[in-house]
């Protein structure tokens, strides 16, 4: 019998759609707003009717591809798959005015901030080169070096250096570009008035009306409640472990009549992880798949980082402990934990995902989570 179980949010509660959504945007609006790189073809708006947003995800995402080899990679962050995305183009567009207009890789010796894409959006503009955007480009540039997770994003200075013959490390986790695309990213999702609120600043970019209140539960929401209350019946403790900030986690599940099925000592999201990581920062990234979320879940929001980040694994009760996910990511953190691992056939990729879960040797694998229950007991 188990005594606690750990659950993911995206792709195992809700829908990860309108957070991919929000990538798709995000990068599309680092690439064309006049206030960023502002590259001609596609004029910027802050409200794209739903034909506009479809077009801009399957262009930015090449039909979802790069999405999945990302989250089959380890990427488990939509602020990374934003900073990812946008970086290669970014590199692609540089490496061409590099061929024409020799110098301009020594722009990559600086942070990037949005001063400076300003600045190469106008030198690209008058350059007369190519400026058409190759998103179906990404996942073979990736592909042969077989990085993974964290890895991925300072692979792009590997990118930077073959094709623009510089060494730089401005591509990083802890880079000015990452935290712009992040920033980006919360203003797409949250909106104008909620970004106020959490982010206590105003948003760059006005009139966004945001997707924390569109989000999409993955079965209907009183079915999810009636099987975490069989669950709670049987004793065990229920918590949460996700990418998500707290706000954004909380907000869409109380609306929705679930968050007060968790125990609140076992909720961490990544306002946590982002705390840990600013006050231990030789231990970065602490995200997943690093098991810091399921571990401070299962030790208690209140246990000192430090005793999460220094747990002796896999944990003396593992088994007694199942952790419930969609991505590889979450099973990556379960192993290292020595816990079970229950995967749900909801996240991107859907049922297609059966295949990879076998293949890794999941504990369980579930059509959605209110399936759960006849699957353990």
């Amino acid at each position: 019998m188990y005594r606690m179980i750990l659950f993911d949010v995206d792709g195992v509660l809700l829908s990860e759609e309108r957070c991919f959504d929000a990538s798709a945007l995000s990068v599309w609006e680092l690439l064309h707003h006049p206030e960023y790189l502002g590259l001609p073809g596609d004029s910027f708006r802050p409200d794209p009717d739903e034909n506009t947003l479809r077009r801009i995800r399957r262009e930015v995402f090449d039909d979802d591809r790069v999405l999945d080899w990302m989250k089959g990679r380890g990427i488990n962050s939509n602020w990374d798959m934003v900073f990812l995305t946008f970086s290669f183009q970014l590199l692609s567009l540089l490496h061409r005015l590099q061929e024409k207009h020799p110098g301009w890789a020594d722009w990559l010796r600086e942070p990037i901030d949005a001063g400076r894409l300003r600045e190469l959006g106008r030198a690209l503009r008058g350059a007369g080169i190519n400026l058409r955007l190759a998103y179906n480009a990404f996942v073979p540039a990736f592909s042969p070096s077989g990085a993974k997770k964290h890895e991925l994003l300072l692979y792009l200075n590997r990118i930077a250096g073959d094709w623009l013959g510089i060494q730089t490390s401005v591509f990083s986790r802890n880079s000015a570009l990452w935290e712009l695309g992040r920033s980006v990213y919360q203003e797409w999702y949250l909106g104008e008035k909620w970004y106020r609120e959490i982010e206590g600043a105003d948003p760059e970019t006005r009139g966004k009306p945001g997707f924390l209140h569109q989000e999409i539960p993955l079965a209907a929401p009183e079915a999810i409640r009636e099987t975490m209350d069989r669950l709670r019946d049987r004793g065990i403790t229920l918590g949460i472990g996700t990418g998500r900030p707290r706000p954004e986690t909380e907000v869409p599940l109380q609306a929705l009549g679930l968050w007060d099925a968790f125990e609140p000592e076992r909720i961490v999201t990544a306002s946590d992880v982002v705390r840990a990581e600013e006050a231990h920062p030789d231990c970065a990234p602490l995200g997943k798949p690093h098991p810091f979320t399921y571990v401070k879940g299962y030790l208690g929001r209140g246990t000192a980082d430090e005793a999460c980040i220094d747990a002796e694994l896999p944990l003396p009760e593992g088994d007694r402990v199942l952790i419930v996910g969609d991505s590889v990511a979450d099973l990556l953190a379960a192993r290292r934990m020595g816990c079970r691992f229950a995967a749900t056939l909801t996240g991107l990729t859907g049922k297609k995902a059966r295949a990879t879960f076998e293949e890794l040797g999941a504990d369980y694998i579930v059509e959605d989570v209110t399936r759960l229950p006849e699957a353990i007991f």
